[in-house]
């Protein structure tokens, strides 16, 4: 009985383990439609300037949705193609391990804030305070969340403050991305029919001269 006990428990330790870690590292976007994910996809598109197929073509190489992003950032910033940096991590190197393999601070993952909310940035921006920057260690969870907290935020021109506290209720980043994009459509669309509107206008104001300009020719 006592064993069967332990076995229960030791399962129901690892289902618990496996949700959090879904959590963290994977898709969890169906609470929300594949709507979202594609939004999600369109964003990291659109903010590193990469066609969304290639935005797939790194979700099939068994990348993480949340990872993608970093994927794209380190490409970027190492100046290799995406590929090379999928290719370290499926490996089996931490984003660290690879960002120090190709030379670079990791300081480039600091998003400068008026206040932290965490967890789980607390741990990553406490690294960040240490005097000494050669020490800075962060894991797996603390560059992904940086990253997605700086593609979200420049993405839309939205505090980061605010998605800090996003993630720190328990919001996954495909659901973040949503409630951001969501917050600023209105502007967007304003802005969207304001262009429209000119255009509309001065395309009838062109039409409007050459009316004028094929009457006079019939009086003539």
């Amino acid at each position: 009985m006592l064993k069967l006990v332990k076995l229960l428990l030791s399962v129901s330790l690892f289902m618990t383990s496996i949700t959090a870690f879904s959590d963290t590292r994977t898709d969890v976007g169906v609470s929300i439609g594949n709507g979202g994910i594609s939004n999600f996809y369109l964003a990291i598109g659109e903010y590193y300037r990469v066609p969304e197929r290639e935005v797939v073509f790194i979700r099939e190489r068994r990348i993480p949705d949340y990872d993608i992003p970093v994927v794209l950032f380190l490409a970027e910033r190492a100046r290799v193609e995406p590929e090379v940096i999928i290719d370290y991590r499926l490996r089996g190197r931490s984003w660290m391990d690879i960002t120090l393999h190709f030379g670079l601070d990791p300081q480039i993952y600091y998003v400068p804030v008026r206040e932290v909310y965490g967890p789980p940035y607390g741990h990553a921006y406490g690294h960040y305070k240490n005097k000494n920057k050669r020490k800075i260690r962060l894991d797996d969870d603390d560059v992904v969340n940086m990253v997605n907290l700086r593609f979200i935020s420049e993405r839309y021109g939205y505090a980061p403050e605010e998605v800090m506290r996003m993630r720190s209720r328990g919001d996954n980043f495909i659901v973040i991305n949503e409630d951001v994009r969501r917050s600023k459509k209105d502007k967007y669309y304003d802005k969207r029919d304001k262009e429209w509107d000119k255009r509309e206008r001065k395309e009838m104001k062109e039409r409007n001269k050459e009316w004028k300009h094929q009457g006079k020719g019939r009086d003539d």
